[in-house]
């Protein structure tokens, strides 16, 4: 067995290191995971952690990095479907919430512990969740455009939706873990369908709406 894993490629390595960073951060905090113990979920030695890797605090920002790569391509692989706009923000707000709610151990150790660790990685958490943010505004500025022009939702909007988007998707991991009957699908449904009815409150004007000529 132990020959077998020498001979997988350095890249499969990594993530494998990665993956089990992941699970351990965690469930243990930055603080308190050792690299002994990370080690030994990967299934490879504890210098071998160090020659993939490098330190402790390498392999964190690894996480980070990883893991916003993987938030914003769930949302980018929507909007490749060529569905059409309107489609295309749901299908991307679903697979967005889709993603954190079955990678609840990655995103926890994207936004609920790295951004408490203070520098380097508050700075590293600002710049993934800027990236997220930035997508997410994108999504929703392309999905609520007009045939006529103009838009349902403006760019200010979209960027306040994006947010509300990254804070839910932290409430969504403390819900699964306290409901554990709740499958990630079940929960994705609740989600965006709470969201379509503000939507279409919006539209039909039940719910304030900034007076015209306000900055949007």
């Amino acid at each position: 067995m132990a020959s077998k894993q020498q001979r997988l490629p350095r890249a499969v390595r990594e993530q494998q290191v990665i993956d089990a960073a992941v699970r351990v951060f965690s469930r243990s905090g930055y603080h308190s995971a050792s690299v002994d113990e990370i080690a030994e979920a990967a299934g490879v030695s504890k210098p071998m952690v160090y020659i993939y890797l490098g330190s402790k605090e390498r392999l964190f920002t690894a996480c980070i990095h990883r893991e916003a790569d993987r938030a914003v391509e769930a949302v980018r692989a929507a909007l490749r479907s060529g569905e059409p706009p309107e489609l295309g923000l749901w299908s991307g707000l679903r697979e967005f919430f889709g993603y954190v709610a079955a990678n609840r151990d990655a995103w926890r150790v994207l936004y609920q512990q790295a951004r408490t660790q203070g520098e380097p990685f508050s700075q590293e958490v600002h710049t993934a969740r800027v990236r997220v943010v930035d997508e997410i505004t994108s999504m929703v500025v392309a999905g609520t455009a007009l045939p006529e022009g103009g838009r349902i939702v403006g760019e200010r909007d979209a960027e306040i939706l994006a947010r509300i988007a990254i804070g839910a998707a932290d409430a969504l991991t403390d819900w699964l873990l306290e409901n554990p009957d709740e499958t990630a699908d079940s929960l994705v449904d609740r989600v965006l369908n709470l969201a379509l009815v503000g939507v279409e409150r919006y539209q039909t004007g039940d719910i304030a709406a900034p007076a015209p000529g306000t900055a949007r």
